[in-house]
Order: structure tokens, then sequence, then C-alpha cells
């Protein structure tokens, strides 16, 4: 008798997003995929109704399949018969946040506002140091830039060291600004803090200011002749998860708050931050 040998079925790749694609899926579950695609994007609670109307399918249709996802904990419903996440869908949203670095999901904004803006790319994250350059994306143009990956920024003379300081925690910051003067452009920590610990006026307001704007700039400093706009990237939690900071030779660009190169990179730190799950475009102020 002869022998039959099985041969193993060939796995499509999986970083193929065709073959993916091309595969024949459970056309219910598309259906209940189009239901939570539809309470994600409302944001909020929602009745049977509407739930169905904005997944584009009749009530009758949409209802088993919310039946079912109440049952596995996916969706949960209050008293008023709205649907919402459930325990089972809250712990499958965290588990995704947690396996989300930062650095990655910001790569493709990175290369993309280079190639928009013709400028250099930068971003940083609070380290042991302060805050540190951890990526750069050189401009097309030359341009003297003396930042290199691994440079640690002041928090008081720099755009990317003051968007950092002012979304840090009040009880971290007073310790940070102490070990200023080994940073680029640093400066002694009595410049900026009283001896009660207090921050001085006007570095205090200057933080007020970024946290209002959401955005800081730094006009010839830490490099002469260079400018840097800078802004905040904020994680699921609200806090601060890097700085993304574009960078420029004098009268290369436009430098003010609300001028196009700003509105590119606040759009860029928008959209890292949303892959993020920050909730709100604007992380609130952080209490005095």
């Amino acid at each position: 008798m002869k022998k039959t040998t099985h041969l193993p079925v060939p796995m499509p790749d999986e970083d193929d997003e065709d073959s993916v694609r091309s595969q024949r899926g459970i056309q219910s579950l598309d259906s209940t995929g189009a239901l939570l695609d539809a309470l994600l994007e409302a944001g909020r609670p929602l009745p049977l109704g509407d739930l169905a109307r904005l997944a584009g399918m009749p009530a009758a249709k949409a209802f088993p399949h919310l039946v079912s996802l109440q049952k596995i904990g996916l969706l949960a419903r209050d008293a008023q018969g709205n649907f919402f996440p459930g325990a089972l869908g809250l712990d499958l949203g965290l588990a995704a946040l947690q396996r989300l670095s930062p650095l990655r999901e910001a790569e493709t904004e990175v290369a993309t506002l280079a190639q928009a803006t013709g400028l250099s790319v930068a971003l940083a994250l609070v380290g042991p140091l302060g805050p540190t350059v951890v990526r750069l994306e050189e401009s097309s143009r030359p341009q003297h830039v003396s930042l290199r990956i691994g440079t640690v920024l002041s928090m008081v003379h720099t755009a990317i060291g003051r968007v950092c300081a002012a979304y840090l925690p009040p009880d971290m910051l007073a310790g940070a600004l102490a070990m200023d003067a080994i940073r680029m452009e640093g400066t002694q920590a009595d410049s900026v803090i009283h001896p009660d610990g207090s921050l001085r006026h006007d570095y205090a307001e200057r933080l007020r200011q970024i946290r209002w704007q959401v955005m800081d700039q730094a006009l010839g400093r830490p490099v002469p002749g260079i400018h840097t706009l800078a802004a905040p990237v904020f994680n699921h939690a609200g806090q601060l998860a890097l700085v993304m900071a574009v960078m420029g030779s004098s009268g290369s660009f436009d430098t003010a708050i609300g001028g196009d190169v700003a509105q590119l990179l606040r759009a860029a730190a928008h959209a890292v931050s949303w892959r993020l799950g920050a909730v709100e475009q604007v992380a609130p102020a952080v209490s005095e």
C-alpha cells in the first residue's frame, strides 16, 4: 500500500495585506465588525436602532449580533437599552494599548512630515537624564543641526525640553530641573526655581503658554541660526509619550505657532496620539 505524504498547507505571509484581504472570511463576523466599528465611531453608548443604522443594516439583523456580543462580554447594555463596550472589550483594548510603541507608531508620521516640510524632524523621550533625542530624520536641505540621537536637551532653553517640562508631573519637575546644567544648553536650577521649589514666574508662565498652545518654539536655540517648533504626543492615559519637533535654518520656514508648518506638526502629533489611544486631541492642562 502506497504511503500518502501529507504536505503542510502553506500559510499566507502575515505582512502581506493583499493576501489577507483576498482570504475568504465569515460574512456574519463581518457584520459584527461593522457594528463594533459604528459604536467606536460614535464614541458614546447607542440604542439598537441608531447602532444598526450607523452600521448600515436593519435592526432585526443587527440584534442577534449584539446579543452574542453582549453574552461574550465584548459589549454591555445599560438600563436604557444602550450598548457600550463590555469588560472583555475593555480588556482587549488595554492589552492592545500596552503593546503599542510610541516610536513605532510615530515612524510613518516622521517621514511624512519631513517630506511635506523639507525640514529635519526629531523625536524625543524623557529619559533618565532628561529630554533625549531618540529619532532624527535629516532635512533634504543643507543645514547645520548639531543634534544627534542621544543628545539630552535643556528643559529651560530648548523647545523640545520645555514641552517635556510643561507636561511633567509637578512633583517630578523640580528634581528634573535640578539636573539641567548637565544638558545641552542647560542652566543652573536656581534660574527657574525658587529655594522653596516653586517655579519662578517667567518660566511658569512659559509652561502655561505651552500647555495652552500645545506647542513651543525656539528661535536660534540650542543651535544659532536654527529654529525649532515642538509639539507633544500623548498616550491613552493622557500622559506625555514623546515630543515631535521640526527644525530648519532661519528664514527657511514659517515659525509662527499658527503657521502652516505648525499646523502640519500638530496634525502629525495628533495622529500619533490617536494611535496611542489618546481620547482628546488636546491634553488637559497639568494642574499647578
